[in-house]
């Protein structure tokens, strides 16, 4: 296979990409001839590649040649590996802050707190700063409201028992029913709104992200500030665009799940911190 090069490429590497990229679907098994055929390589090169992968254990002799072995997978496992869920997610949420030009926060569930694990943010003086690792009671954030509503009663008992680690006094301290009512909402709906419930000047609307299996495993929000944005303008404009992001992030989660071996889904690899913005 022709092609051009610098003076640091390494022929021989190339050469044996090319012999394993060669096996294709419906024909697992490949005689020297016919892999010298698609490669365009000479016989004696592909026999001495196919004799390196075969000790290598990336290759196996079969009945009429050659046939790649499950080893392969680890080549491919290796990006796969190296990959977060909340860096696949990363892309997508620079895309809404483009669009918005307002801060973007994932964030789970930790006891009755959220703790933000991903956030691209943009520069304004704001009430509360926020980096990763950063928690806030969920009841009065919008992501904490669309965490606590994808939970079973009990779940959701449970988690109300344990007490805040976030040191927040929030404004809007709802008691069980009305939190009840509001969750019930956010439920129907499929997202969650909070004006200014954690503190004065902070609104944001949230939405789940879900994995593979179609369950809400984090969410994502769009947080403005109240004397800069309206809840109309809110709901109405930024709203849609988080709802598109958390659907394209969704099916990207959905995706890596199907990768045998895929990261695990809650906290791998969260990313170095951004900067410090409003929360919510």
């Amino acid at each position: 296979m022709g092609r051009e090069a610098g003076t640091d490429f390494i022929e021989a590497l190339a050469r044996g990409l090319d012999v394993l990229r060669c096996f294709r679907p419906g024909q697992p098994t490949m005689t020297l001839s016919e892999i010298a055929a698609v490669t365009g390589l000479a016989r004696p090169t592909v026999r001495r590649i196919l004799l390196t992968l075969e000790e290598l254990g990336y290759v196996r002799a079969a009945d009429r040649g050659f046939a790649l072995t499950p080893r392969v997978l680890e080549l491919g496992m290796a990006y796969v590996n190296s990959l977060s869920i909340w860096d696949v997610a990363r892309p997508h949420m620079r895309q809404l802050v483009a669009e918005t030009d307002e801060s973007t926060s994932l964030a789970q569930l930790d006891g009755s707190d959220i703790v933000y694990v991903s956030r691209v943010a943009v520069p304004k003086i704001v009430t509360l700063a926020v980096t990763i690792g950063t928690r806030f009671p969920a009841v009065a954030t919008s992501m904490g409201k669309v965490l606590l509503a994808a939970l079973t009663p009990a779940e959701l008992t449970a988690v109300l028992a344990v007490p805040s680690r976030s040191g927040i006094a929030a404004r809007w301290q709802p008691e069980r029913a009305e939190l009840d009512r509001e969750l019930r909402e956010v439920r129907a709906r499929g997202w969650a709104l909070a004006d200014q419930d954690l503190a004065a000047g902070i609104r944001s609307v949230a939405t789940g992200v879900r994995d593979g299996d179609g369950r809400v495993v984090a969410a994502l929000n769009v947080t403005v500030h109240a004397a800069e944005t309206s809840l109309e303008r809110l709901t109405d404009e930024h709203l849609p665009r988080l709802l598109r992001t958390a659907a394209a992030i969704s099916q990207d989660w959905a995706r890596l799940d199907t990768v045998p071996m895929a990261v695990q889904r809650h906290g791998d690899g969260v990313p170095a911190t951004p900067p410090a913005g409003h929360p919510g």
